[in-house]
């Protein structure tokens, strides 16, 4: 057995890759929210995280090869973040994750539509999404027909609960 490693155990292995919460929550991101700069990863982040974690972080998905970085050309001091194909292919398991998080915890109505729409469309949402990603992330071409992507479903359904919620508590406000 390595001596960096705990144990030779798939699941210890795999947590001591992205078993601390944001390592998971930073993949999210750039998984669903498309975020591939730090600025956009540090603003945007729903739980906060602080700029130290996420340079930390940042740092060690690169090394783990979960995600690649290299220089923003359109910017001198900006870097552009990429996911690697071991990294998209971890799509499913979040999926699968956030379907348990919505049977399980008491989880927001608007945070978990993505939750529930990959939970219905299954295996081919998550293979067409990964394929998007690999276009997006990886440069790999374009398959299938054009339409929205599933990051765009994701994120219409999103809005829509949203303005729906929106109106309610205005209408119960007013």
């Amino acid at each position: 057995m390595n001596d960096i490693h705990r144990s030779g155990c798939p699941i210890n292995l795999s947590l001591e890759v992205f078993g601390d919460k944001w390592s998971l929550l930073i993949l999210r991101d750039m998984i669903f929210g498309g975020r591939r700069h730090f600025r956009a990863l540090l603003l945007r982040s729903e739980e906060g995280i602080s700029s130290n974690i996420l340079a930390d972080r940042l740092k060690m998905l690169v090394e783990e090869g979960m995600i690649t970085k290299v220089d923003d050309p359109s910017h001198k001091q900006k870097a552009i973040y990429s996911l690697t194909e071991k990294a998209i292919e971890l799509l499913p398991i979040m999926a699968h994750l956030a379907a348990w998080g919505r049977k399980w915890l008491p989880v927001s109505e608007e945070l978990s539509i993505r939750a529930r729409l990959l939970e219905e469309g299954g295996p081919q949402m998550w293979e067409k999404f990964m394929a998007e990603l690999r276009v997006e992330q990886l440069g790999a071409p374009a398959q299938g027909p054009a339409g929205p992507s599933v990051r765009e479903t994701l994120q219409a359904a999103y809005e829509e609960v949203v303005a729906r919620l929106g109106r309610e508590q205005a209408g119960v406000a007013g």
